[in-house]
């Protein structure tokens, strides 16, 4: 499997400096910052590439599931929140809260919600994220 790149400059010192991330070989790019991460600025943050990154490749994992069992999915949103809290007085990722809507032709409540817990513990940015001590899921049909 090919390797996937991202790339990161930072100028300055902590709360005053700023940096530039850079998804893929500049498929996408945006300022990030103190106050982008810890207050309430403009700019993306690592946290929120994370939540990205996850919601992506639930997204792709639980379409791939359904369709497996044989029930292809019209659609499959996902949205992710990641959370920073401190942990040993550093700023850690404590929780990530999962919200799954899909629109799937036969198929009941029960086992949606099965299929998207199962593509939780099975796709690849969840299983880097193993060490979140909370990953939370919710998931329903439309």
């Amino acid at each position: 499997m090919a390797a996937r790149k991202g790339s990161a400059e930072w100028k300055g010192d902590l709360k005053g400096g700023g940096g530039t991330v850079t998804v893929g070989d500049g498929v996408w790019s945006a300022d990030y910052s103190f106050a982008s991460r810890f207050e309430e600025g403009a700019g993306t943050n690592p946290e929120e590439l994370i939540a990205a990154a996850h919601a992506a490749c639930l997204a792709m994992a639980l379409s791939n599931a359904l369709a497996e069992a044989g029930t292809p999915p019209d659609s499959v949103k996902v949205s992710a929140g990641v959370q920073l809290r401190r942990v040993d007085d550093a700023p850690t990722i404590a929780q990530i809260d999962l919200e799954v809507v899909g629109s799937v032709p036969g198929i009941d409540e029960a086992a949606f919600v099965a299929a998207a817990e199962g593509a939780k513990q099975g796709c690849p940015v969840s299983r880097a994220l193993a060490g979140v001590p909370e990953i939370n899921l919710s998931a329903r049909l439309a």
